[in-house]
């Protein structure tokens, strides 16, 4: 199972590399930027306070576990990509981190997850009630920097994207165990449970610098199509990685009864005693690490993971063809990059 699971990791990184040997290493991209992370992890702490102790807890903690700071790298770069030179894109980065988080903090509450980024998840630390009444409290805060900043676009941005998140999050849990999920109805549950939010963060960049319409347009499509490719990578990885690797216990797709994009494709091609063998797979409780290698060995024998890794790519090409109304400029390699870099994580 190492081996083959080696073999195909080897595989994929090195078709991705051939793509982002043409832009600047992510690491090159973030220096752009690295003063102002820093200065959105401080906001991060500054907006976290307050009377009730376990408020700054849970967000401390979750703070120091890490994470990729995706959305907000993006929200950053895409700012400067659009000239803006004031001040608010730290607060709105930190703001839509805030978002993040407690969707985060609200996952794992309905997930039951033991572990996030490689640490123990706040509700297995402080329990399920503290963990959503916190996420509660970071998206009433979120809310409140948004009407402080006093840009309505910006207002208006997120609120679509937090209203369809909610919406393909319960769409998503009402397709639990159902193996008869398209491909297409799939693609629409992470549209608005992942890539919306991931759009809104490049959009607000766009908003804050005060560019035309069409290059709005252009920078909040690039996220939209950045953030679909996000999720199928993350969808590959709960088959593929190493738990030290992911940060979160393998499987946990399949055991919580998901249906993504590498399963859909499988269950499209294999035979009515294979969909048998998943669907037992899928309603048994606890999933067995046999039940469990016994699905991954046949997305294996089907492509399900290359092809899912395929679909990812041409979203990536795609987000990247939106930016060509850009100039050429250290910022839009960046934002290159940073869509390169979906393609080879491993966390």
């Amino acid at each position: 199972m190492n081996k083959i699971r080696f073999f195909m990791m080897h595989t994929l990184s090195t078709e991705a590399s051939s793509t982002n040997e043409k832009n600047a290493s992510l690491e090159e991209a973030l220096e752009l930027i690295r003063d102002d992370l820093d200065k959105v992890d401080q906001e991060f702490r500054k907006n976290l306070t307050s009377n009730v102790p376990i408020i700054s807890a849970v967000g401390e903690h979750l703070l120091l576990s890490g994470g990729k700071r995706f959305r907000p790298i993006l929200l950053l770069l895409s700012a400067k990509l659009c000239g803006y030179e004031g001040d608010r894109h730290i607060c709105m980065a930190s703001l839509v981190e805030f978002v993040h988080t407690a969707t985060l903090l609200h996952d794992d509450v309905v997930d039951k997850a033991e572990l996030r980024r490689g640490n123990a998840s706040a509700n297995s630390i402080w329990g399920n009630e503290a963990s959503v009444l916190v996420g509660d409290f970071l998206f009433t805060k979120s809310f409140s920097l948004a009407v402080e900043n006093g840009n309505w676009e910006v207002f208006r941005a997120l609120s679509r994207a937090t209203t369809l998140m909610a919406e393909g999050e319960l769409e998503e849990l009402i397709k639990t165990n159902d193996l008869s999920l398209t491909e297409e109805n799939y693609l629409s549950i992470i549209l608005r449970k992942t890539a919306f939010l991931i759009s809104a963060a490049a959009q607000i960049g766009a908003i804050l610098g005060k560019v035309s319409k069409e290059k709005e347009k252009a920078l909040s499509d690039f996220g939209m199509d950045v953030g679909m490719a996000f999720q199928l990578t993350d969808d590959n990885l709960d088959y593929t990685s190493r738990k030290e690797e992911f940060g979160k216990k393998i499987g946990i797709d399949l055991q919580d009864g998901k249906i993504t994009l590498p399963l859909i494709f499988t269950l499209n091609q294999c035979d009515e005693e294979e969909r048998t063998i998943v669907r037992k797979s899928v309603e048994s409780r606890p999933l067995t690490e046999e039940a469990f290698l016994n699905v991954v060995n046949m997305i294996e024998r089907y492509h399900g993971i290359h092809y899912t890794w395929k679909r990812a790519k041409a979203y990536v090409e795609k987000a990247k063809d939106h930016l060509r109304l850009f100039p050429n400029s250290k910022e839009r390699e960046a934002l290159y990059s940073l869509a390169d870099y979906i393609l080879e994580r491993r966390l």
